[in-house]
């Protein structure tokens, strides 16, 4: 499935939270939100990146955004995953991979020789107005929440 296109309002989803609670992408209505997809909680790419959010939230909130991670995880793992890194940002459970294949993010993958369909690792930042804004095709683990940062605020 092809990506959202940059200036058209992103697609909407209701999914659960790490704590059972029903998120909606209208719910953010009036900030900006910062959408990332990722393979898979407690693995270690994934733990560098959720950390680097973490560590950033208060810059984050200056900013007034709002993080939202999306993985295929369920919501149970999602609360381990928050619970034993001290997360403290909103991780959304996308089992079925509907809101992957909304946002284009679902698709053939290769990891040591075998290929697999997975999560692509991928930003969306939606504007106040609920409109796409930025995508970030190429994300570095590492480096992700300041690259979010550095677009944010060139963008804004």
């Amino acid at each position: 499935m092809a990506l959202p296109k940059i200036g058209n309002v992103a697609p909407a989803f209701t999914l659960e939270d790490q704590k059972g609670k029903k998120r909606s992408l209208k719910d953010y209505k009036g900030k900006t939100v910062v959408l990332y997809f990722y393979p898979k909680a407690m693995t270690p790419g994934c733990t560098v990146q959720a950390h680097g959010i973490r560590d950033s939230k208060n810059e984050l909130k200056k900013l007034g955004v709002e993080v939202l991670g999306v993985s295929i995880d369920s919501s149970k793992r999602l609360a381990k995953f928050e619970e034993k890194d001290g997360l403290n940002f909103t991780l959304l459970a996308d089992e079925d991979h509907a809101l992957a294949d909304k946002y284009g993010v679902w698709g053939l993958k290769k990891f040591m020789g075998k290929e697999y369909m997975g999560i692509k690792r991928m930003t969306f930042i939606i504007g106040k107005d609920g409109k796409l804004m930025h995508i970030m095709e190429k994300v570095k683990t590492k480096t992700h929440h300041e690259d979010v940062i550095s677009t944010i605020k060139d963008n804004l």
